[in-house]
């Protein structure tokens, strides 16, 4: 059980935190009506959540979280109000009260002062700098995959969530789910022998969310969102429904395609398999074909190799199907979201003895981050390991996109010998915004 001494504790961290950054930080209150009803969990042991970003993915985030009795939501914030009405009433309703604050301005709810922790989903090119702003300011993160949406970003995610002191859960949901888990755990104990190759199935061409002609032609944005916001860092383009919200995946000023929206996953559990959560290739080269017309310009097909400093391969492929599957000198193990299979099949059968590796354990990704925050232990997924995981994601694109081998460096993170690849490694931001 967690005391009240403990939850002070966590306050006087985040107040010092933000202080020391010259954070804003206004006085606020949260009222008895906005603990809502009584639950099994005392006041002083609740965790105090906000959300930004809660249109799809982050809408469910809100929703697992509200399901938590040890959490009591109090603000929502996004630029689109059609989303913070529907944010807001499911709040209200689960409380019975109507004190969920809303926000347009990711900096106003990070300023509140009693936010113990914030769940982020917003696009890519959005992650970092509502991220770090919050870890500046004291308050753990659940966040959303890919880490980010250039290396050099995510360098910078990481390296404020150690400066902070932060909880940080990547929503990288697969290592929270059994088969996934198990299949790691069958490749790390060499059930299949020494492991030479990993093929990794992300998927190919787009999900056809908004792809019509008239969904691509330009137009004045609609009255509840906030375009030029939604923009932020991003290049100026005129708005179209194509751009925004679910789409926004498929142009690369905002995500990465198949390759970015995957990699979190499928590669992130390739990492976990072969032990190299902290690593990354030496060396990627690939092609990719891009399409000739229209809004979107993300890779529709895809095939890069990462090579790592013992001479594993691992190939991600648009032509692959979706999952990971590891090559030993003695069979094979694939795992993707429909279950696991192997050659041979005898090796599902076998059984994790006491002394051999056993890799960390969570069933409920939601759950495991708020025992974190409360134990300020390392998640399943933090912060440093989805950076790697994305690494092999923004890395593969480069070599893509140049159309050429690139060596890296993994401990430096820098690319060797290749000025323009290495330009690669950062976007620029429209400004005023920055790092």
């Amino acid at each position: 059980m967690v005391g009240k001494n403990y939850i002070g504790r966590r306050h006087f961290l985040k107040k010092t935190a933000g202080l020391a950054a010259g954070a804003i930080a206004f006085p606020y209150v949260v009222s008895s009506s906005a603990l809502g009803k009584a639950g099994t969990v005392a006041p002083s042991n609740r965790i105090v959540m906000g959300a930004i970003g809660i249109g799809w993915q982050g809408g469910n985030n809100m929703r697992g979280f509200l399901a938590k009795d040890e959490v009591r939501f109090v603000a929502v914030c996004d630029v689109d109000k059609n989303h913070l009405d529907e944010a807001r009433k499911t709040v209200d309703e689960k409380y019975g009260n109507k004190d969920c604050q809303t926000y347009h301005d990711f900096r106003e709810i990070i300023a509140r002062g009693d936010l113990d922790a914030v769940c982020i989903a917003l696009p890519d090119h959005w992650h970092a700098i509502p991220a770090i702003a919050a870890a500046r300011a004291g308050i753990d993160i659940h966040g959303e995959k890919p880490l980010s949406h250039c290396l050099r970003e995510g360098r910078a995610m990481c390296e404020a969530i150690s400066r902070y002191g932060r909880v940080w859960q990547t929503g990288s949901w697969q290592r929270s789910v059994a088969n996934f888990h198990h299949a790691c755990e069958l490749v790390r104990n060499g059930r299949i022998g020494k492991v030479h190759k990993v093929e990794v199935g992300l998927g190919a061409g787009y999900s056809d969310y908004a792809n019509t002609k008239d969904q691509q032609t330009p137009g004045p944005p609609p009255k509840e969102l906030d375009y030029d916001f939604w923009l932020g860092p991003a290049p100026w383009a005129p708005y179209c429904p194509a751009r925004v919200h679910k789409n926004w995946r498929w142009h690369l000023d905002y995500g990465g395609g198949r390759i970015m929206d995957w990699v979190g996953h499928h590669v992130d559990i390739a990492h976990w398999g072969l032990g190299l959560d902290y690593a990354g290739p030496v060396e990627v080269e690939g092609w990719g074909k891009y399409p000739k017309d229209g809004l979107w310009n993300a890779p529709t097909e895809y095939e890069f190799t990462c090579k790592y400093t013992d001479g594993l391969e691992m190939v991600v492929a648009s032509s692959f199907p979706g999952g990971t599957k590891w090559y030993g000198d003695q069979g094979w193990v694939y795992v993707n979201r429909g279950g696991i299979d192997a050659n041979p099949k005898s090796v599902l059968k076998e059984v994790i003895g006491p002394e051999e590796i056993h890799l960390y354990k969570s069933r409920d990704h939601l759950q495991n981050f708020l025992d974190c925050v409360k134990s300020r232990q390392l998640t399943i997924t933090p912060c440093e390991v989805a950076h790697r995981s994305a690494s092999v994601g923004h890395l593969g694109q480069i070599a893509i996109a140049l159309g050429r081998k690139i060596r890296f460096d993994p401990e430096t993170e820098q690319i060797l010998g290749d000025p323009t690849a290495t330009r690669m490694l950062g976007n620029a931001m429209c400004s005023p915004w920055h790092l």
